[in-house]
């Protein structure tokens, strides 16, 4: 493997400064609801509507009570009753319990919830039995623990999942504003593709990057927009990457290596493409290529964060190479142009 080529960490520098720039351009925005909104990315900050909890709130069945009362062990005579959903009540008087249950509001002058299975029931009364002692504050969440009304929960450029859901379903959000999805190209190349609904002939392979590579576009926050196959020819790599000049990012799969016929990078560079490197010295995924394509005034008015220049990544034909080349560089470039804050792979030693 020649030398002369970035390593993982010295290509990964040039995509990561790239995505600085990007960032510094405040990509479209949309209002969605907030059941659509599951993996897109925050174009505002998402605030708290009230505290958070907004009540003080028992975290098990049992008893409301003074510490200092119950751990004395002497009965405490019951007052009252409060379920899920019932109004703060209140206040407790001296030497008294009342009855609640899981994430219900602790009345007015209680500061500890004695557990159902540790008390002793007899008639209207209720005490701790010994030797257990309660402590202020024990299994309960105290009003605003979580939050304070208007404190920022989730910062611009979070992207949304199932937790970030439930949050500002809790903070009355039934609709986000997002950032629109980046635009990618996906262009397969090669005589040798043929459809996925096709039967191969003699020497034929069926299209698979293409389907694979759109949906690992969709996971990290993109659009994918799948082009006709290019032929291995001149004439059918300059029209594709025209037509490509109205999305926000391309990747290219196939004809980046240095045969015969692997003619994507005279293409680019006759589309005048600037290209920051030609091939990464790592394993898989040596071919891969990264640029960026002029695009006229009218297709960069159209762009996502109106980017005047079209980033692209040339990526192996082998469709591991090609899975690992994305995750590796194309990802972070589009998590950065979907608005995402965490934009760079994450490892982990197994």
């Amino acid at each position: 493997m020649s030398s002369d080529l970035p390593s993982y960490d010295e290509a990964a520098a040039v995509v990561a400064a790239y995505c600085a720039e990007l960032g510094r351009l405040r990509p479209l925005s949309e209002c969605v609801e907030l059941g659509l909104a599951a993996g897109r990315v925050l174009a505002q900050p998402l605030s708290a509507d009230r505290d958070q909890p907004p009540f003080a709130r028992s975290t098990r069945d049992g008893f409301a009570c003074r510490a200092v009362e119950a751990s004395k062990h002497g009965f405490l005579r019951l007052v009252g009753a409060s379920r899920a959903g019932d109004a703060p009540a209140g206040p407790l008087p001296k030497g008294a319990a009342w009855e609640i249950m899981t994430g219900a509001p602790v009345p007015a002058g209680a500061d500890a919830v004695m557990m159902i299975e540790h008390v002793e029931l007899i008639g209207g009364q209720v005490r701790l039995l010994p030797p257990r002692k309660v402590k202020q504050g024990e299994n309960i969440v105290a009003q605003g623990v979580q939050a304070l009304a208007g404190d920022e929960l989730l910062l611009t450029g979070t992207r949304i999942e199932s937790a970030q859901i439930a949050l500002a379903a809790a903070c009355g959000y039934a609709a986000l504003e997002v950032f629109t999805r980046p635009r990618v190209a996906i262009l397969a190349t090669g005589d040798e593709l043929v459809p996925v609904e096709s039967s191969p002939g003699p020497g034929q392979i069926r299209n698979s990057n293409a389907p694979m590579l759109a949906a690992m576009v969709a996971a990290v926050g993109g659009e994918p927009w799948v082009l006709p196959t290019a032929a291995d020819n001149a004439l059918s790599l300059d029209a594709a990457l025209a037509q490509a000049a109205q999305a926000d990012l391309l990747l290219i799969s196939g004809g980046v290596s240095a045969g015969k016929f692997d003619l994507v990078e005279p293409a680019l560079a006759r589309a005048g493409a600037r290209f920051h490197f030609t091939g990464v010295r790592i394993q898989p995924g040596k071919p891969l290529v990264f640029g960026e394509l002029p695009r006229g005034r009218q297709a960069a008015s159209h762009s996502h964060g109106k980017v005047r220049t079209l980033p692209f990544f040339g990526l192996p034909g082998n469709p591991v190479s090609s899975a690992v080349t994305f995750l590796l560089y194309a990802a972070p470039l589009l998590a950065a142009l979907a608005g995402n804050l965490e934009s760079g792979p994450r490892f982990a030693v197994a």
